[in-house]
């Protein structure tokens, strides 16, 4: 049997951080606070104060960062964020942008 011989190589991988991206949940006139609250806790994994906190930021900024994600997992979470909201026959609107 012939033996395997081992070549090192100086080669260098550069890896780059992946772009990030915010998903932003707007406010309306419709969609309820406990719904958003239950949104917030449920499909980004946000603690009862958290989703408080960041449902109140809607409410009272019109807008707020529901968490920041790679673009995979933020069109994820976007989707099934609307996917809920029309279930339920609310209009909520939630968009990801660059960080």
């Amino acid at each position: 049997m012939a033996q395997k011989e081992w070549v090192e190589s100086e080669s260098q991988v550069d890896l780059e951080e992946p772009e990030l991206y915010k998903v932003i949940m707007w406010n309306d006139d419709y969609t309820t606070m406990d719904f958003v609250v239950e949104v917030l806790a449920d499909i980004f994994h946000k603690s009862y104060e958290e989703a408080v906190e960041i449902m109140l930021a809607i409410h009272e900024q019109g807008k707020g960062i529901c968490g920041t994600y790679t673009y995979e997992i933020a069109e994820t979470k976007v989707h099934q964020t609307i996917k809920r909201a029309r279930a339920n026959e609310f209009p909520l609107r939630v968009t990801m942008e660059k960080e």
